[in-house]
């Protein structure tokens, strides 16, 4: 690739205005973060010339980097309000985490997997070194920096664990991508009582995150 920066800032802008912009992802700080974050540091190596294609991008373990669409309608449905604390949870890679933080969210991202967590760092430390990477399990949140305003959860889940209702502050929400009968659909869910109450806002597809799946229940 003769002249690679030049070939991906076209596809960045590419991407914003195909991909983004036409899907009603029209928050100036959402547009700018997309069209300046080098997507393709997110990424191992050997999917670059992918970073910026309106798909999944394998990252191993059964884990994907969503597409570019995915992490703006999360970032657009979360509302950002500039210096809240945001807990990001299976944050990958840190694409999504970065976005966030560009929206002037203080960003704390949790993964579970070390090799993605690898990436994050070096990719973090280049583009958004704000966002604090942190390890553990994904289902457990982030007790430590609790709490926050907003909870993100970057990925499908099946259930929101009510241990998360703890970590959010007095009016905080968190939004997820939520399968109800096989249908994903973001939704904004706050505290209430002891667990959330949810509202669907966009529909919206995202690999499951294994930690957020349902036990299979037995049945006689």
């Amino acid at each position: 690739m003769p002249d690679t920066d030049s070939y991906f800032r076209a596809a960045r802008a590419l991407m914003v205005d195909s991909q983004v912009r036409p899907n009603n992802i029209i928050d100036d700080r959402i547009v700018t973060a997309m069209r300046t974050l080098r997507r393709e540091r997110f990424v191992p190596a050997s999917l670059a010339s992918r970073a910026y294609a309106d798909t999944e991008l394998p990252l191993g373990g059964g884990r994907v980097l969503p597409p570019p669409l995915t992490i703006g309608k999360l970032a657009h449905f979360a509302a950002i309000r500039p210096g809240e604390r945001v807990l990001v949870i299976g944050a990958g890679t840190g694409y999504g985490a970065a976005v966030i933080a560009s929206c002037g969210g203080a960003v704390f991202a949790l993964e579970d997997d070390a090799a993605l967590r690898a990436i994050a760092e070096q990719a973090l430390s280049a583009e958004a070194p704000e966002v604090r990477l942190v390890a553990g399990p994904l289902a457990g949140g982030d007790t430590k920096h609790a709490p926050f305003d907003l909870i993100v959860i970057e990925g499908g889940v099946e259930f929101l664990p009510d241990t998360l209702t703890t970590q959010l502050a007095p009016g905080g929400r968190l939004i997820a991508i939520l399968y109800e009968r096989g249908i994903g659909r973001i939704v904004r869910a706050e505290p209430s009582g002891d667990g959330f109450a949810h509202r669907a806002v966009a529909d919206c597809h995202a690999s499951p995150l294994t930690a957020f799946r349902r036990k299979p229940e037995f049945v006689f």
